[in-house]
């Protein structure tokens, strides 16, 4: 695969960070179902890890992530992430609704928060449309 064609599957792959196995299994079971490619993360830590080692960082096109994790929570791994790789899309899929926080999230640049359990087709929905939309692309 060239160095274009791999560039231009960026949009397919996607990194769900979630503490719990059951989430991380439906939510790829979901996007794979529509030919998306998944990288699984544990905990933010993990995930930070992922989108720092290898090409990880270039060739993720979207990232799901929940809020309540031990080691890294959310909040922290989406800072981190917003810092150093601004102009990847992140999603939150989470088990607690807080509005406060969904406000929050979304004034740093998040694209949706979704609470869970996420229905497939609204899952789906959301992925297209944020992978649909032009991309800000900000240089560090």
């Amino acid at each position: 695969m060239s160095f274009i064609e791999d560039a231009s599957s960026t949009k397919g792959k996607i990194l769900i960070i979630d503490d719990e196995d059951d989430v991380r299994e439906v939510l790829r079971i979901h996007l794979e179902s529509a030919n998306y490619n998944v990288i699984e993360a544990e905990n933010g830590e993990e995930g930070i890890t992922l989108m720092k080692s290898g090409a990880n960082l270039l060739q993720v096109g979207l990232i799901i992530c929940d809020i309540r994790m031990p080691k890294v929570n959310g909040v922290e791994t989406i800072d981190y992430l917003k810092e150093n790789a601004p102009s990847i899309p992140i999603m939150v899929v989470t088990g607690y609704p807080d509005s406060e926080l969904a406000v929050s999230l979304l004034k740093k640049g998040v694209k949706d928060y979704l609470v869970k359990p996420v229905e497939k087709e609204k899952l789906l929905a959301k992925v297209k449309e944020v992978l649909g939309a032009e991309q800000e692309f900000n240089y560090v």
